[in-house]
């Protein structure tokens, strides 16, 4: 239940001042990482804002939950990519 709460107090912090914050420099910090197709240009306000508080939270609560995620989905990120890869080479000649 202490666990909860943290998630919960952690979250609420998170929204609250990305939210504050959105149109001073989230929104510009996300339009810089995210690729062309998922960039914010100061739309979707609430939902990047849930997404970050979420992911926030979480990652406050189970820092190695995410941290293995993240290597997991790296890995098969590169996968593909290398299949990908390897198949349009093959089929280029």
């Amino acid at each position: 239940m202490t666990i909860f709460f943290i998630w919960v107090i952690t979250f609420a912090l998170i929204a609250y001042f990305a939210n504050k914050r959105w149109d001073s420099g989230v929104s510009q910090g996300l339009d810089k990482m995210l690729p062309e197709v998922l960039k914010t240009h100061g739309e979707n306000r609430y939902i990047w804002v849930l997404a970050l508080a979420i992911l926030g939270a979480t990652t406050m609560v189970r820092p190695v939950d995410i941290l293995l995620v993240v290597i997991l989905l790296a890995i098969i990120g590169l996968v593909i990519a290398k299949l990908a890869s390897w198949a349009s080479s093959k089929t280029t000649h």
